[in-house]
This record gives C-alpha cells, sequence and structure tokens, in this order.
C-alpha cells in the first residue's frame, strides 16, 4: 500500500486530496490512475511523480511499501 497524494489539476481531476493505493510499482499506479477516467488520464500523462519526495527514475522498480508518491501536474508560471 502507498499513500497517494494529488496536488492543483492532479486533485480536482481524481476528486481528492490524497488516498491510500495497492500499487506495486509506479507503472502500475499510472495505469490505475489513467483508467479512471479520461480526465485523470490526461493529467496523469503529463505529471511527474515524487516517490517520498524523490524523482522515481525507474517506473518498473517496487515501490517501498507505505512510501508517499506525489502527483505533480505541470505548473503555469515561473
Amino acid at each position: 500500500m502507498v499513500i497517494v497524494r494529488y496536488f492543483a489539476a492532479a486533485r480536482a481531476a481524481a476528486g481528492v486530496a490524497e488516498e491510500t493505493l495497492d500499487a506495486p510499482t509506479l507503472d502500475a499506479l499510472r495505469k490505475d490512475l489513467a483508467s479512471r477516467g479520461d480526465r485523470l488520464a490526461r493529467v496523469v500523462g503529463m505529471a511527474s511523480f515524487l516517490v517520498d519526495g524523490l524523482s522515481w527514475r525507474d517506473s518498473h522498480a517496487p515501490l517501498p511499501p507505505g512510501c508517499t508518491v506525489d502527483v505533480l501536474p505541470p505548473f503555469a508560471g515561473g
């Protein structure tokens, strides 16, 4: 189980700020989220993901149990 936190457009598309999900890898998490509808799929397709505050490079590597995954859509501004 991992804690998934949504920010900005990701929060609006998910309809929640945070949830706990069963996701063995970042790739599996992306697929699960994208299957929830077109709006969330678009955001997930553009988003960056942090795992426990760090950029996660290998989307097929096992996620640490109990980690926090932040879903960060592109932000406007500078």
